[in-house]
């Protein structure tokens, strides 16, 4: 295991504050645990963007009891969901304060060639909520099974949509293998049952959201049915929705169960969504670093599971 010095660290801190990152809440490590004073394994954990999914995967990972475990976490995150630059910065101030494992949820394969330098540096490499399907270094991916979260959305709305439905379906980040899984996923289970109208990338913005459900509303102004990969923008379609006097009218399908969409499905606005367990893979990628950093057997993958939520069980994840 590595040790860092005081140096590296606040150099490492500067890099990270200038990429729009912060590891300002990371966990101290308890110096008197693990293999001697000062010698506590060290997990870099990287994150997207500050949104409340993410938000609930951190808190998870510092509620990881490092310091039991003999373990330090740092925390870096990006700005957005395509901030590939911040999370290059974020993996390059680990690898330079000799972290021995990255934890990092990647914005795109983009990242790849930096955490290809972290491994070859000896640092070990969790993928977490989405996979860099090409790359062979990673030791784990601790993550929802996509594609058939995004198969239970299909399922259902094949049940609830009316006969000669059409519907749209607003992307993620295109590219991105995890969030076209949930659409290919969403299409195969949906079968002939409906007809898919529009599709427009909305890298998970909610207001690119709003603007794709403006837009689609104006071309098929008699569309059943909205399905959204990521849960921000399905919150803007219920935006543009609402605008013309629809509400609650359309069947609308997100991804993500995200407090605000929990909220939505209660008040009858949102019909469902698949929810995935954040909390699961903060802390589920922190425990796969730590056993891989001490030679313990790691799946490949780690699913940590999705659930369709409607107003029949909206009460059970508030």
């Amino acid at each position: 295991m590595k040790r860092r010095t005081h140096l590296l660290a606040a150099v490492a801190a500067t890099a990270l504050l200038a990429a729009g990152c912060s590891n300002d809440d990371s966990k101290a490590a308890d110096d008197g645990s693990g293999d001697g004073g000062g010698d506590a394994v060290t997990i870099g954990f990287i994150t997207k963007f500050p949104v409340d999914f993410y938000d609930t995967m951190v808190d998870a990972a510092k509620a990881w009891d490092a310091d039991e475990a003999g373990a330090e976490v740092l925390f870096a995150q990006g700005k957005s969901g395509t901030d590939d630059e911040g999370e290059i910065a974020a993996i390059q101030s680990f690898v330079t304060q000799q972290v021995d494992a990255i934890v990092i949820t990647p914005t795109s394969p983009n990242v790849q060639d930096d955490l290809q330098k972290a491994v070859d540096a000896g640092i070990v490499v969790i993928l977490v909520d989405n996979d860099i399907p090409d790359w062979d270094a990673k030791t784990s991916v601790v993550a929802t099974d996509n594609k058939a979260g995004g198969e239970l959305a299909g399922q259902w709305l094949a049940e609830n949509l009316p006969d000669g439905a059409q519907i749209a379906v607003l992307q993620g980040v295109l590219g991105n293998p995890s969030l076209e899984d949930r659409v290919t996923g969403m299409k195969d289970a949906l079968g002939d049952a409906a007809e898919v109208v529009a599709e427009t990338p909305t890298d998970c913005d909610q207001t690119k959201g709003l603007d794709a459900a403006q837009d689609i509303l104006t071309a098929h102004p008699d569309i059943d049915g909205i399905y959204a990969a990521c849960g921000p923008p399905l919150l803007g379609a219920l935006e543009a929705i609402d605008a013309i006097g629809k509400s609650g009218k359309l069947v609308t399908v997100g991804f993500d169960a995200s407090p605000d969409e929990l909220a939505a499905i209660g008040d009858g606005t949102e019909s469902g969504s698949v929810a995935q367990f954040p909390d699961k893979m903060g802390s589920m990628g922190v425990q796969a670093a730590f056993d891989a950093i001490n030679g313990k057997d790691v799946p490949p993958t780690i699913d940590t599971g999705t659930e369709m939520v409607t107003s029949d069980n909206v009460d059970q994840f508030q």
